[in-house]
């Protein structure tokens, strides 16, 4: 009779700590997805308050090509047997 209640007593005692473990296991499955949750990252993003100034010289290149090339037609023009 004795061996009998030292049994349940044991029986009980697992089951409790099994019990306790799995509270344990399913808290810390909420503090993993707490923190997974709380860690996910953020893009965020703004037009500049200023606007963007870019400087071209284009116009610049754009004569001294146009030069060039009337210089060309006319060297050509004056000498046509130059090639």
């Amino acid at each position: 009779m004795v061996e009998r209640h030292t049994n349940k007593s044991a029986r009980t005692a697992v089951a409790a700590f099994d019990g306790g473990r799995a509270a344990l296991t399913a808290l810390g499955l909420l503090a993993a997805l707490a923190l997974f949750s709380a860690c996910t990252p953020t893009v965020k993003v703004e037009a500049p308050k200023e606007p963007i100034t870019i400087n071209l010289n284009v116009k610049l290149d754009a004569e001294v090509r146009v030069k060039l090339e009337e210089q060309a037609q006319e060297d050509i023009q004056e000498n046509p047997d130059i090639f």
